[in-house]
């Protein structure tokens, strides 16, 4: 897979995500109020790990050629420990 086709499918999964931590937070205006502050806490913390994830795509963006390769390791454990709290969140909240 080259760096255009890798970009892509992590730009993707980063929606999906996106799309996933937006209905959790539309769940917490349905919830009671206790519940409603689990829900908002859970949803920062998601919106702050994927605006880490956000950065580190955008590092990957600038990186050249040859360097993109290096950066992917980083770049898959995040991806899977973002995908990992997304996962989780929307299963601890059905």
């Amino acid at each position: 897979m080259g760096k255009k086709e890798y970009e892509k499918k992590l730009k993707a999964q980063l929606e999906e995500w996106d799309a996933d931590i937006n209905r959790l937070s539309a769940k917490a205006d349905a919830v009671r109020a206790e519940a409603r502050v689990k829900y908002l806490d859970e949803v920062d913390k998601l919106r702050d790990q994927k605006k880490k994830a956000e950065a580190r795509l955008s590092q990957f963006e600038d990186a050249q050629e040859g360097a993109w390769e290096d950066m992917k390791t980083g770049i898959d454990a995040a991806w899977k420990n973002l995908g990992y709290a997304v996962n989780n969140a929307v299963e601890r909240f059905k």
